[in-house]
């Protein structure tokens, strides 16, 4: 498995991602391929049960436990790799930050830990799946492209935009 995981390039991509190491990338590759039969990172993200159950009625939306549908072993591995992301998050200095990382740090500070990793690992198999379908390399500074987003104030931003 790890000698596959060094030898696939699709592999070795996945990787690059803080806590996706070559057991994690191999069962991605292995269970998902391509990742081209899913329409989006949501729907894979879904099919792996990382996301809520709804309980609704009456136009009140409530929402339960992870969904727990797909691949067991693939999301156990992802919730594994979330703990090590939030670690990571949480020992390096705000200097050295990802923007990844400042958000793993202000959902730690907002939530319950087992909701933290279930949301790193979302954001991770959705992360995963661009990166397969589009066959693309990890960008961390990928959101800062897009031109929805409002760009955060203060140096930390303006270091990572290129313009300090």
């Amino acid at each position: 498995s790890r000698r596959h995981a060094k030898a696939d390039e699709r592999c070795v991509r996945l990787r690059a991602l803080i806590g996706i190491g070559p057991l994690t990338a191999d069962a991605m590759v292995a269970s998902v391929g391509s990742a081209k039969e899913f329409k989006n990172g949501r729907q894979l993200a879904a099919w792996l049960g990382l996301v809520p159950t709804q309980h609704s009625s009456g136009g009140h939306t409530r929402l339960g436990t992870i969904s727990c549908r797909g691949d067991a072993y693939l999301r156990m591995l992802l919730i594994q790799g979330a703990r090590s992301s939030l670690q990571r998050a949480k020992t390096v200095s705000a200097e050295k930050s990802t923007p990844e990382q400042i958000w793993i740090r202000q959902l730690a500070c907002r939530m319950p830990f087992g909701k933290v990793l279930v949301a790193i690992a979302n954001k991770h198999a959705r992360q995963l799946w661009a990166m397969l379908a589009r066959e693309e390399t990890y960008d961390a500074e990928a959101w800062l492209k897009h031109p929805m987003v409002q760009r955060p104030a203060g140096q930390h931003a303006l270091r990572i935009a290129g313009m300090a």
